[in-house]
């Protein structure tokens, strides 16, 4: 082969990009080859001539982050990131593309595959945790660096599409990224007017470029991203050069570049070419190589990146050295949140109850939790989606999380519940300990699923906080009365729902999601809007147990009463009446299914023994699920409809949530 000149050599790398993605979807019959295609030229220029990253270490702190929101197209990164020197990613891991447990999977997951900073694929996500990541980066930043050493300085880059910026959640993300004025985030807009089901003429005709302007980002429009390669260099010089407000370059691309007959059509969005398309396409780009190889001069340039990276991370090593010595006690607080490890003794501060003690709501407790954790989790960080003085979120004398203040900790997400669970998923992923929370009702967690769920695939260890947690919360009416939405939270693997009966069962909660969080595991937390009287057997160490006797009797029970949150004291209170008529009557709380679950057989069978068959549960939602409790033999006290408009103790009179409805339905059972 003759010798490369710059331009073909850019060329030749770009091109081994597309054929990557192309031989990977047409050898799993499955994929989505089109935005690979066209969008290879930015991304190439993007990674060799900005991005600073260290194939070899995926995790050094410092690297700049990197999010493909428009996960479909992930054969883009996958190419990107075998032809840099990623060990994760090598040409045997792309031929395995989308087969069973492939470091490669059908959309980028940020715990299959080392590199991979965030999970996308549902479309809006990537973009909304590229705000999450920028705020991580921005808050360190402002915290740590000092006058003569920058210690935390990365960019967070993404590549959305039109599916990104037609999903409302971006909206709602880079609008709050507007405001705060992140200008180490710079987005790059795969303009390509596709979608699956045709041209975006069909649905998708606004001006994106004046829609972010509004926004408050700074906009560019590359017209020909697919060869003007300086044009994008220059964008994204120009992104960078401009501090105080977040970046999108909109870059006009053919999707499925190359293609003589597929390009610039939603054939090739989602569909291998086929084998005569692909002929055609190697002849028309002049690809000579067989599938999967990659041309020695493409690889050796892309391969700079491993050098490239490594002398990076050594120039940051020798700040981080000067960093330790001079500022060794902020150093060591960095170096604890890298690490993982939690302050010894953190879980002290979490407050304890007795039945003396003042009734609250569980919101409220779950304010003071929050507040005595903030003096000694400098992690903790988060905010409520415009509810703050309902939710009880403000971590106190922490400041707001504004321009100019970013070493603060109260984040405003304004009206956005989805945008606000994305941005936490980002700042979670981050990499660098933060632990976020985010709060709002708990009937809007139906706004926010998407994220929650993502959250919990993720593996991202954020906390959510969710007050007015059922029908008790009263006047608003059925809109805002969750009946159903515990039950399905509890649906969702890998995610810890929490519903604490008073108290010192908040404070458990918060020592489970505290602990989860930094086991990058999310945790949800469903407290009350009324006031619960604190209960004598109630207990921190119960609660990580998911479920334990708040009331017991001697030797094996006559009847089991189950509940969660508030209906727990109304099964104390009934247990005292019916013990009273000469039952022996055992109360269980169980605040958490998956932690109860967690536990061994022997510790199941000693809280609910299978010899007892008369159980009654009790919880202000519906009854789906319980039955695996309650038993064949038991009964269960719930929800199935929704709820109602009036004062939140008529709403559970009515509904049955009284300790004479509970008494009457326990002995009912026999």
């Amino acid at each position: 082969m003759a010798v490369a000149t710059t331009r073909s050599l850019e060329e030749l790398c770009i091109n081994s990009i597309r054929f990557l993605a192309i031989d990977a979807v047409e050898k799993s019959k499955s994929g989505h080859p089109g935005l690979p295609m066209g969008a290879a030229p930015m991304a190439f220029v993007l990674w060799d001539k900005f991005m600073r990253f260290n194939p070899k270490n995926p995790k050094w702190f410092n690297r700049d982050r990197f999010v493909l929101s428009a996960g479909h197209g992930c054969m883009l990164q996958y190419a990107l990131m075998h032809l840099v020197g990623y060990d994760s990613v090598t040409i045997d891991d792309i031929k395995q593309f989308r087969q069973w447990e492939s470091r490669t999977p059908g959309h980028p997951e940020n715990f299959e595959t080392d590199g991979i900073e965030v999970t996308t694929g549902p479309l809006g996500q990537g973009i909304c945790n590229g705000v999450g990541l920028a705020i991580a980066e921005a808050h360190l930043a402002a915290k740590f660096n000092k006058p003569d050493l920058t210690l935390v300085d990365h960019y967070t880059y993404v590549i959305l599409g039109d599916g990104c910026n037609m999903e409302g959640v971006s909206g709602e993300a880079c609008s709050l990224a507007g405001h705060l004025g992140l200008g180490k985030l710079i987005a790059l807009y795969d303009d390509n007017h596709i979608s699956i089901d045709g041209s975006t003429d069909l649905a998708f005709t606004e001006d994106v470029a004046k829609r972010f302007e509004a926004y408050g980002w700074h906009v560019q429009h590359v017209e020909d991203g697919n060869s003007d390669l300086e044009g994008i260099a220059k964008a994204i010089e120009a992104a960078k050069a401009v501090t105080d407000k977040p970046s999108l370059i909109k870059v006009t691309t053919t999707i499925g570049y190359g293609s003589p007959n597929k390009n610039n059509t939603a054939g090739v969005h989602g569909a291998p070419l086929g084998a005569d398309e692909n002929k055609l396409t190697r002849e028309n780009l002049g690809w000579e190589f067989e599938p999967f190889v990659v041309p020695d001069d493409a690889l050796a340039h892309m391969r700079k990146a491993v050098e490239r990276g490594a002398g990076l991370e050594a120039e940051w090593n020798e700040v981080w050295a000067q960093y330790k010595t001079k500022y060794a006690a902020e150093a060591a607080e960095l170096e604890r949140l890298w690490s993982g490890k939690l302050p010894d003794g953190w879980d002290k501060v979490l407050p304890t109850y007795t039945p003396e003690d003042k009734t609250l709501a569980s919101r409220k407790h779950s304010e003071n939790c929050l507040n005595a954790l903030a003096p000694v989790l400098p992690e903790l960080i988060g905010g409520s989606a415009d509810l703050t003085h309902s939710n009880l979120t403000e971590l106190k004398g922490f400041g707001d999380f504004q321009p100019g203040q970013y070493q603060n900790r109260n984040i405003r997400f304004g009206v956005r519940e989805h945008g606000m669970g994305a941005i936490c998923n980002g700042i979670a992923l981050h990499g660098s300990g933060l632990i976020p929370y985010g709060a709002t009702f708990l009937v809007f967690t139906d706004y926010m699923r998407a994220a929650i769920r993502l959250s919990a695939l993720s593996r991202a260890g954020v906390i959510w906080v969710m007050t007015h947690d059922s029908i008790a919360l009263g006047e608003d009416g059925p809109t805002h009365q969750p009946v159903e939405t515990i039950a399905s939270l509890r649906a969702i693997p890998n995610l810890t729902v929490l519903r604490p009966a008073d108290g010192t069962e908040t404070s458990g909660a918060y020592k489970v999601a505290i602990q989860n969080a930094n086991q990058h595991r999310p945790t949800l937390l469903a407290l009350s809007r009324q006031g619960l009287p604190n209960l004598a057997g109630s207990s921190i160490e119960g609660v990580e147990k998911g479920a334990y006797a708040v009331v017991d009797c001697d030797g094996t029970p006559d009847l089991i009463l189950i509940g969660t949150g508030s209906e727990v004291n109304l099964c104390v209170q009934a247990a005292e009446q019916l013990t009273g008529e000469g039952k022996k009557v055992r109360v269980v709380s169980m605040p958490s299914w998956e932690l109860f679950e967690a536990q061994d057989a022997a510790y199941r069978e000693s809280v609910l023994p299978k010899s007892v068959t008369k159980r009654l549960v009790v919880e202000a939602g519906v009854s789906f699920g319980w039955c695996k409790y309650a038993g064949a033999e038991g009964d269960i006290l719930g929800v199935d409809r929704f709820g109602a408009s009036a004062p939140g103790g008529v709403c559970m009179e009515k509904f049955g949530f009284t300790v004479e409805n509970v008494v009457a339905k326990a002995k009912a059972l026999g």
